[in-house]
């Protein structure tokens, strides 16, 4: 069964870390948490689902900011996170040789930490699909719109928690398919 995954990142922020770029001293986007959904790309059911906290290393300590934003307590990170190589390896493994996609560029945020921890070894990025193009080709605006929103955008009913790298992962795949189900071509089978 051809599959493909679509996913989310949750990385290190603070107050105006999105607005300054992530430029100011210290500031990294450190994975924090992989969500993930995998489909069948001929039905788009989703089939599988990956979650996965993740420690970053050179803030180990998430903001006051971060948490208020994703849910994700300083605690739960330290109690039950694990290194972004491992977190990186099993969402390959979860992948299995499948097409990821997201909303905007989070394929860049990985690339990002494997030059940022200097992972040589890391696996090789799964070949990725980008789903904005295909929302502006469909008459939806994705600007200002972060994953959470893409259900509702898309014109489908969501109730996940915004911010959550697997509730968004969800919206995305919900979005997807209920375009698809109106009669957009499906980007999954393209990929």
């Amino acid at each position: 069964m051809p599959q493909a995954v679509i996913f989310d990142l949750e990385f290190t922020a603070w107050t105006g870390s999105m607005q300054r770029n992530w430029m100011a001293p210290g500031e990294f986007k450190e994975v924090v948490q992989i969500g993930a959904v995998k489909v069948d790309t001929n039905t788009l059911a989703a089939i599988g689902e990956f979650e996965c906290l993740v420690k970053p290393r050179l803030n180990p300590v998430i903001s006051d900011y971060l948490t208020g934003l994703t849910g994700i307590a300083k605690a739960v990170v330290a109690a039950q996170g694990i290194d972004f190589g491992k977190a990186f390896e099993r969402f390959v493994e979860f992948v299995d040789g499948g097409t990821i996609a997201a909303f905007g560029r989070d394929d860049l945020v990985f690339d990002e930490n494997i030059r940022l921890y200097g992972l040589r070894d890391a696996p090789s990025m799964p070949r990725y699909v980008n789903v904005i193009p295909w929302l502006i080709e469909n008459n939806i605006e994705p600007r200002g719109k972060h994953a959470c929103d893409v259900a509702a955008l898309c014109g489908a009913n969501f109730e996940g928690r915004e911010h959550d790298a697997l509730e968004d992962a969800r919206s995305v795949a919900t979005g997807i398919a209920e375009l698809v189900r109106r009669g957009a071509r499906n980007l999954l089978l393209d990929a």
